[in-house]
């Protein structure tokens, strides 16, 4: 069998990846009655007089529901929000087993924007943080931006921010083997999509200056009426030399290729015309832009990719765990942008200088340091930012 045959018979014997685990005895009466009543009034009055105590005296200090309307799952598309759920289920396993940070899949049977926030609104009081999963653009760009206005819990959208963390981290490392200062070089983001637009926003926050964006149709340019609003805003601020054209003279003299986009899109001439020493994270699964053997045949100097089978796996698990046990720790109003920095600095630096080479620019993804090191980093820019409420 292949490994999607495996998976499927394996998801057959499983029939579900979580379950509900109850962390306390309920053996006898007495046990019964400091659960459930008559005991467990108490605590409700007490969070009725102070709501910051349902953060101590449940677990909604742990808890953070992991949500999709089914429209962007994987690289599948719109199939719907039951169809999602194996992919929302297997992130909470990987919330628990690299953050030990419990969540819960809810599934949406909804694709208009003011309903979808509104439920996730609504349930927002019994959890800790709010992760949004697999919901197409550019429709999960005002989803997250009128849940963070409406919630006082982290809300954090996954496809974009865990994938613009991990790709700064990996590109943090990639520089120093080439040896190019962030500020100098030229980066091109191919897919406008979400995970485009969180990444090129990111890495500018990061330091980099010069950044070009592409969709299917070509470069995003500023005054250009095809595009959307979420495109027609990076399009102000990026793109400053005003090039036009496709995805081929944007990658011309370029130093760092970025693809969240589509198979085969990049072809061995097109790196060839990049600067010396090129930088390709080609991160379409499961079949890249461009294969790494032959970015390195066409002259890219360091290659990553999504898949496990190539060195230097983009992999969101490095940073989606560590990122929201630390917020959860620290009762952060929210994931502010000063976090996700601390946290790409923090996953690099998990790379010793000894061991860094082209194929080693980021930790494993069961590398046992990095969720701790980056749930301190993300807590100490939370205090730093005024962001964590202890």
């Amino acid at each position: 069998m292949n490994i999607r045959e495996e998976s499927l018979q394996k998801h057959y014997e499983w029939q579900g990846k979580i379950e509900v685990v109850s962390r306390v005895p309920i053996t006898d009466s007495k046990e019964l009655s400091l659960a459930y009543t008559p005991g467990v009034a108490e605590p409700c009055l007490e969070i009725q007089k102070d709501y910051d105590l349902s953060f101590k005296l449940t677990r909604r200090n742990n808890l953070v529901a992991v949500i999709t309307d089914g429209t962007a799952v994987l690289g599948l598309g719109d199939i719907g929000p039951e169809a999602g759920m194996p992919v929302m289920e297997g992130k909470c396993a990987l919330f628990k087993e690299f953050g030990d940070v419990d969540a819960f899949p809810l599934c949406i049977r909804s694709k208009d924007v003011d309903e979808i926030v509104r439920t996730i609104y609504l349930i927002s009081g019994s959890f800790g943080g709010i992760n949004l999963e697999d919901i197409a653009a550019p429709r999960c760009f005002e989803i997250e931006r009128k849940l963070k206005e409406l919630c006082d819990i982290p809300v954090f959208h996954d496809d974009q921010h865990g994938t613009a963390v991990i790709v700064a981290a990996a590109m943090l490392n990639a520089l120093k083997i080439v040896k190019k200062n962030i500020a100098d070089i030229k980066v091109v983001v191919n897919g406008a999509g979400s995970a485009g637009i969180a990444i090129a926003k990111h890495i500018m926050n990061m330091g980099v200056r010069h950044i070009v964006l592409c969709d299917s149709k070509g470069i995003l340019c500023e005054g250009d009426s095809r595009l959307n609003d979420e495109k027609a805003a990076m399009a102000a601020i990026t793109n400053r030399d005003h090039l036009t054209g496709s995805l081929a003279d944007a990658m011309k003299g370029t130093d760092v290729f970025i693809g969240v986009s589509a198979p085969n899109v990049v072809s061995e001439e097109m790196v060839q015309s990049m600067n010396r020493d090129a930088i390709v994270f080609a991160m379409s699964n499961p079949t890249p832009e461009i294969m790494p053997d032959l970015a390195q045949k066409a002259g890219a100097r360091v290659i990553g990719t999504g898949r496990s089978d190539f060195p230097n796996q983009i992999n969101n698990v490095l940073a989606f765990p560590g990122i929201f046990r630390g917020a959860l720790d620290c009762r952060a109003k929210e994931i502010n942008e000063e976090m996700k920095v601390a946290a790409s600095r923090a996953i690099a630096s998990l790379v010793d200088d000894s061991e860094l080479c082209e194929e080693y620019i980021l930790p494993k993804a069961f590398d046992k340091r990095v969720g701790k090191t980056v749930a301190e980093a993300v807590m100490a820019a939370a205090r730093a930012t005024g962001c964590a409420r202890q």
